[in-house]
């Protein structure tokens, strides 16, 4: 088998809206498997209607495109006894190898996707539940309500200002990622002893997992952790600086490259006594980091990073998301997808491992589904229903 063919006999069926299990299952999908998502037919994934409306058609706003491309869309009504036979249909004809929701778990068992019903019907199943609290709660969750629980806000900011949200979801796409980790798991446990998995995963342990330094120093040592603005609780100088022309970013992580820096020319007069350790470039950080400025703005950007570089010191841009765009190490592994019905190509962020699958695809991959795209494929196809069953089925809100 061809490395790029690995995952292509592992279908995912997903129950899934908002962006946690749409980032996980794209994740899944970017590796070759078969993701098709699930939606009530009336309702269906709030977050297909956020954003703009670039498409003009419903159900197909810019902010759902980004993570659902490389999926199929069916719609059923699980709550309806007809809905959930069907249901059971699925599992077994479209022989389904994971099974993912993020309902409260209050409506597992009232939609029949609790693992017990499931496991009853296809007992190799790899159940995941992402929820924001755990199974045993079911108290709504969304990802800034997770980063002000979990500390992420009280660390991001200015020193004396408010708490700010991040720029990126991380309770979200970091529940994701730990997600996908703990699935390859469950394929390696179900390839060596043939047995399913059952994951409940919280948000909120999952975010508060990525809060390592700030629980240890704070349980263990008493030490107050909180918003810093640009700076380095730990290392210094670490900062955004301004140039004659914008700014960059700094991070001098050792006493070694301090050195190196000194040696840059209009930073010899930072070379005191006390600034040779980082414990006392730490110590007086905002007369250090106002001094540093004072070199910095004499360069323009370009000419501050080529000296950094050369002295092998990190230095970056503070670029906007163009300017990412257009870094070397990022243009060639833009992902595409191309809308067969308007013509409408869309870029997507490179994935974190290019792999042969996506090799192989050539970075292109098919467009986000509409509402209810495969329902003929998948109900009247794989099911077997007649046209009229499709139209009856319809008519009844079934699908």
């Amino acid at each position: 088998m061809e490395d790029h063919e690995i995952f292509k006999n592992i279908t995912v069926l997903s129950l899934e809206q908002a962006t946690v299990l749409p980032y996980l299952s794209y994740r899944l999908s970017l590796d070759g498997a078969r993701v098709i998502r699930m939606e009530h037919p009336v309702y269906g994934d709030p977050n297909r209607r956020v954003g703009e409306n670039r498409l003009n058609e419903d159900r197909m706003y810019t902010y759902f495109l980004a993570i659902n491309c490389n999926k199929e869309a069916i719609t059923l009504d699980l709550g309806a006894p007809e809905g959930h036979e069907i249901f059971k249909r699925l599992l077994v004809e479209l022989n389904v190898d994971i099974f993912a929701t993020n309902q409260l778990p209050k409506n597992y068992k009232k939609l029949g996707v609790d693992y017990e019903t499931i496991k009853s019907i296809k007992k190799d199943i790899i159940w995941i539940g992402l929820t924001g609290f755990g199974p045993d709660s079911n108290e709504a969750a969304y990802d800034p309500i997770l980063q002000a629980r979990s500390g992420l806000m009280e660390l991001t900011g200015d020193r004396n200002g408010p708490p700010y949200v991040l720029g990126v979801p991380l309770p979200d796409m970091g529940t994701s990622e730990h997600a996908y980790g703990l699935i390859m798991k469950a394929l390696f446990k179900r390839a060596t002893t043939g047995e399913g998995t059952r994951i409940d995963l919280s948000m909120f342990q999952s975010t508060i997992s990525w809060m390592t330094v700030p629980i240890t120093q704070t349980k263990s040592f008493n030490k107050m952790i909180t918003r810093r603005g640009n700076t380095h609780e730990f290392f210094a100088p670490v900062s955004v600086y301004r140039t004659k022309d914008g700014y960059t970013y700094i991070a001098v992580g050792n006493d070694i490259q301090w050195e190196r820096m000194l040696q840059i020319e209009g930073f010899a007069t930072l070379a005191k006594p006390e600034y040779g350790r980082n414990e006392g470039r730490i110590n007086d950080v905002d007369n250090l980091n106002k001094a540093i400025e004072e070199a910095t703005k004499k360069y323009t950007t370009d000419e501050l990073i080529a000296l950094f570089t050369k002295a092998t010191i990190p230095i970056s841009k503070v670029n906007a998301v163009g300017d990412v765009l257009e870094d070397p190490y990022v243009k060639n592994e833009i992902l595409t997808s191309t809308d067969p019905k308007t013509g409408t190509t869309i870029y997507l962020a490179p994935p974190p491992f290019t792999n042969n699958y996506i090799k192989s695809m050539e970075r292109r991959l098919p467009f986000p589904p509409r509402f209810g795209e495969q329902n003929e494929e998948i109900f009247g196809k794989t099911l077997g229903y007649s046209k009229d069953k499709l139209e009856e089925l319809k008519t009844k809100g079934i699908i």
